[in-house]
C-alpha cells in the first residue's frame, strides 16, 4: 500500500531491506493526547526551508524519510489546521528520532 505521493506505507520498523550503514533516516511518532495520529502530513524541508518530501502518516502515527546528511525540518500538518516544525539533523548511519505531539 502506499499513502501520499506514492511513498510506501509508514510503520514503526525500518523495514529489513534498508543498510542503515548507508542511509541517514529520519522517523518520528505524531501524537495527540498520547494517542497516534493516522493521516497527518509530514514535509520535509531542506535547511533553506524549501519543500523536499511529504508522507502521510499511518495507523501507528509513523513517518520516515530517507535524507541526506545535514539539518533538516518536519513540519507536520494535521486537521484542525495545526502546523508544527521540529528541526533535526539527519547523519548516514543513524536513525534521528522525533516525538511530535499536537
Amino acid at each position: 500500500m502506499t499513502q501520499g505521493c506514492a511513498a510506501p506505507e509508514q510503520t514503526a520498523h525500518l523495514p529489513a531491506t534498508v543498510d542503515l550503514s548507508n542511509e541517514a533516516v529520519i522517523q518520528g511518532t505524531v501524537t495527540r493526547d498520547g494517542a497516534p495520529v493516522c493521516s497527518a502530513y509530514a514535509r520535509l524541508l531542506d535547511s533553506t526551508g524549501e519543500f523536499t518530501a511529504e508522507v502521510v502518516t499511518g495507523d501507528e502515527g509513523v513517518f520516515r524519510f530517507f535524507a541526506a546528511d545535514g539539518d533538516w525540518t518536519v513540519r507536520v500538518l494535521a486537521a484542525g489546521g495545526v502546523s508544527v516544525d521540529n528541526t533535526v539533523t539527519a547523519k548516514t548511519g543513524e536513525v534521528a528520532g522525533l516525538e511530535v505531539a499536537i
